[in-house]
């Protein structure tokens, strides 16, 4: 993170995320989520075309200039018997043309998706022009922000950069408060990077305090969740079930195998059996509210889902039932 950042409190970090998620919902005209796009992992430099056609560094020999997003970048140019090559070192990109004009065009096109990348990582964190640094050089309050960008691939660029600076206990106080927030539109990709990261929660929350207060969001989050965008329900289960699972992860999730979204009742159902992996002494309380459900539910996918479950746990088996998808998913 940037060396200004010595004096930024969580306080602060957390009242630029609240204005954030306000600003974003205003513009929105809405609070309701929004269904995120998987991840399309990010690739830069792209592959260097010159090295197909076996271009030589004695071959660069010609200069250019590139004009692109209204800046000029100088080009190396190759000229050879297999067309015009051009490289732009200041982004590393290469491309080929049968013409300097028509290699120009092919190195702008080519040079586009970091540009539309910088520009969606402006556009997230408030800057009016691309944003051509380092994710790593930006400030707290811009990391969180940029958990919520639409490019998920920049969001778990940011939640990697967050997660090197877990035991400052910085993002802590702004990471419970995504897991909380209803409003703006694209929160479930922010919240599947929160919960990705509290897969070490003890490094997040190292007091029983902090870790309370985790643990009880992510039980909120699974209770009452309306969808499982990202597949952010089933994580919060495994988190809680898979990665924290101690007793109080336990009574949050048996608590949510009662609980009033189906969605949520799946996840806890689904962590249950890495429950009984990691706390076998917690399987007599386990099976009962699997057994219940699977007498009780009001889905018939998830009575039968909840009773295989149980079933699995019983015998010890060493993988568990596929869960169900929801008409509502297909």
């Amino acid at each position: 993170m940037s060396t200004s950042n010595a004096s930024c409190t969580p306080e602060q970090v957390v009242q630029d995320l609240q204005r954030f998620i306000e600003e974003a919902a205003k513009e929105a005209g809405t609070t309701e989520a929004r269904r995120p796009s998987h991840r399309v992992p990010f690739h830069w430099p792209p592959h260097a075309v010159s090295a197909d056609y076996h271009v030589l560094k004695s071959d660069w020999t010609g200069q250019a200039t590139l004009v692109a997003d209204g800046r000029e970048y100088p080009v190396l140019v190759a000229r050879t018997a297999y067309g015009v090559f051009g490289r732009c070192e200041t982004f590393w990109v290469e491309a080929r043309g049968e013409t300097d004009e028509h290699m120009m065009q092919e190195l702008r096109i080519t040079v586009e998706p970091l540009f539309a990348r910088q520009r969606m990582i402006s556009q997230v964190i408030g800057l009016p022009t691309r944003y051509e640094g380092k994710i790593r050089d930006l400030s707290p309050s811009q990391l969180v922000r940029l958990l919520y960008c639409q490019d998920r691939d920049i969001a778990n660029e940011a939640r990697i950069e967050i997660e090197t600076h877990a035991s400052s206990q910085l993002f802590t106080p702004a990471l419970v408060y995504i897991l909380r927030d209803e409003r703006h539109p694209d929160r479930r990709i922010a919240q599947w990077c929160v919960l990705d990261l509290f897969e070490d929660m003890p490094s997040f929350c190292p007091t029983p305090s902090d870790q309370s207060e985790a643990i009880r969001a992510v039980r909120d989050f699974i209770y009452h969740a309306p969808d499982d965008y990202a597949r952010s329900t089933y994580k919060a289960g495994v988190v809680l079930g898979g990665h924290v699972a101690n007793d109080e992860a336990a009574e949050a999730l048996l608590e949510c195998v009662r609980a009033p979204s189906k969605y949520g009742r799946r996840s806890a159902i689904h962590a249950c059996f890495h429950l009984a992996e990691w706390l076998p002494q917690r399987v007599p309380d386990i099976l009962p509210a699997l057994r219940l459900a699977a007498a009780q539910d009001p889905e018939p996918q998830l009575r039968a889902f909840a009773e295989q479950m149980a079933s699995d746990i019983e015998r010890s088996a060493v993988d568990h039932i596929v869960e169900p998808i929801f008409e509502d998913e297909l």
